[in-house]
């Protein structure tokens, strides 16, 4: 992991994570445990005039971390949804899998219907 950010990306980046999980469920999102531990956690660590803040940036990094995990997570089901094995494919849809288009039969001598 890189540079951080801003703590509002990454907590707005977390949001975008939590509705995309919640989709499939119909729930919003603001009523799940994992919403309510964040905005508790980011409430609770608010930047104060202290000069350096050790304890928000603790924080920033584990949510960068998490927002990590969910995003891995979620892009892993999708590559799963589009390659996973779907038992034996035609010739057809195995070259289409990979971008190719197989040459056209000629109805010509040999040809069947």
């Amino acid at each position: 992991m890189a540079a951080l950010g801003s703590p509002l990306r990454t907590w707005r980046n977390l949001l975008r994570e939590l509705r995309y999980l919640n989709a499939a469920t119909g729930r919003p999102y603001r009523d799940t445990a994992a919403y309510r531990y964040l905005v508790k956690a980011f409430r609770a660590h608010r930047v104060t005039s202290e000069k350096l803040c050790r304890a928000q940036h603790e924080l920033h990094f584990q949510a960068a971390t998490y927002l990590c995990l969910l995003r891995s997570i979620r892009e892993h089901v999708a590559l799963h949804q589009e390659f996973h094995g779907k038992g034996e494919r035609s010739v057809e849809e195995s070259a289409g899998l990979v971008g190719l288009k197989l040459p056209q039969q000629p109805g010509g001598k040999g040809w069947e219907p």
